[in-house]
């Protein structure tokens, strides 16, 4: 696949109003990548070593990157999305299954009986940024496992957060792939496929990508900035190509999920053949409607019935956990 044409006054516009973005058409989208369950606990400001704090309020939902782009998919799709995932076969990885074929996944599992389901806590503080623990590992599909992998090759693209290195070549059947760097460098490496895009975040460390880091080079590289926007990496622009965030007139409830909410959009942006400004655009748009929830999921952007556009749920008080 060859990335949409775009120039530097392309990315000036950026983010388009959503309201000028065209509908997209009907996609077969997969993610392959990793779950955790996680427990948002919501605090007026993170405790101090040996203080003791009152949460403000608790909940619970199966997250993590995988999930969180599979789910925010499936939204502006409006059609279930294959999700290859592992899980422990423990009360958490069932609950977990059971919530995210709610979300309007088409869960394909590789159960682990030797190890448990990830989880983690995360704490919000009042100005909606997370801190995370987990708690045990990552589980990843991988190509081995008896999973419906010739649903690849049916697909207009992919999006990767975990996987082993066979399994993204198999991944790399589907017109369009994308991946963040979290699924680990040195697996992409082993892989040794081509990326329409590699999206991740310039503030995290362990997100870091340096030329040169993957052969063949990843044809697109976006590294977000938050509220400051980020900046688009491509062959003719080295030096990357500055883009901004849109503009907010109301506090951020939960900063968790937006990255993974963004690329979830630029992926479909580019699976869809959208130049690179609206295919950025929607990513915007994706990431910061997911600000307005309290977890990932309740703010995420999402197809309208009515007439298949785009439109965020009207920011409320306390939200439900979907």
């Amino acid at each position: 696949m060859s990335l949409p044409p775009a120039s530097a006054a392309d990315l000036t516009a950026v983010p388009l109003p959503l309201e000028q973005l065209p509908p997209l058409p009907p996609l077969r989208l997969a993610v392959l990548g990793h779950v955790e369950v996680v427990r948002f606990v919501e605090v007026a400001e993170l405790p101090r070593p040996g203080q003791i704090i009152k949460a403000l309020e608790v909940h619970e939902v199966p997250a993590g990157g995988g999930a969180v782009v599979a789910v925010q998919l499936a939204r502006l799709l409006g059609t279930p999305v294959p999700f290859f995932t592992s899980l422990g076969r423990d009360a958490a990885g069932e609950r977990a299954a059971a919530e995210l074929t709610a979300l309007g996944l088409e869960l394909h599992v590789a159960w682990r009986d030797d190890a448990p389901t990830r989880e983690a806590i995360t704490f919000i503080d009042a100005a909606g940024e997370r801190t995370i623990t987990v708690i045990g590992e990552r589980l990843t599909p991988t190509a081995a496992d008896p999973l419906a992998w010739d649903l690849l090759a049916q697909c207009d693209g992919a999006f990767i957060t975990a996987a082993d290195a066979e399994a993204i070549r198999l991944a790399r059947a589907a017109r369009c792939l994308t991946a963040t760097p979290r699924t680990r460098l040195e697996i992409l490496r082993e892989a040794g496929v081509r990326l329409e895009a590699l999206i991740g975040s310039a503030l995290d460390p362990a997100e870091r990508y340096e030329p040169g880091d993957l052969d063949p080079a990843p044809s697109l590289r976006i590294a977000t900035e938050g509220a400051a926007g980020g900046r688009v990496f491509t062959r003719d622009h080295a030096d990357g190509e500055r883009f901004a965030a849109p503009q907010r007139d109301r506090p951020v409830r939960d900063t968790y999920g937006a990255g993974d909410s963004f690329a979830a959009g630029v992926t479909a942006g580019l699976s869809a053949g959208w130049d690179l400004a609206a295919t950025l655009s929607l990513g915007c748009h994706c990431g910061a409607a997911c600000l307005d929830g309290r977890g990932p999921y309740p703010g995420q952007l999402r197809r309208r019935r009515s007439d298949g556009r785009l439109s965020s749920p009207a920011p409320s008080g306390p939200d439900a956990a979907a």
